[in-house]
């Protein structure tokens, strides 16, 4: 048995396996966690209400903020590079 080849020994193991396996598997609800793939389970939502969506509100950083930050990574890259010179 050890001369046989690997795949026939695969092939033969997987159709033994699919032989004993039932013909019929229970259906197994993998679908969203809040159970909507139980139609009792979940209540229908209301047709008439209507919804309401919140103000977005924006948060951008102020330019003047940026450019001092720039200025500050400029300097700080120069100083790098202005001792590595001294060295």
């Amino acid at each position: 048995m050890s001369g046989d080849d690997p795949e026939r020994l695969l092939a033969e193991a997987l159709r033994a396996q699919a032989t004993r396996a039932p013909a019929e598997t229970p259906q197994v609800g993998y679908g969203l966690l809040s159970g909507s793939e139980f139609k009792g389970l979940t209540p229908a939502a209301p047709g008439d209400d209507a919804t309401t969506r919140l103000a977005e509100t924006t948060k951008q950083l102020p330019a003047l903020l940026i450019l001092v930050l720039s200025l500050l990574l400029g300097l700080a890259a120069g100083a790098v590079v202005g001792l590595l010179t001294l060295l």
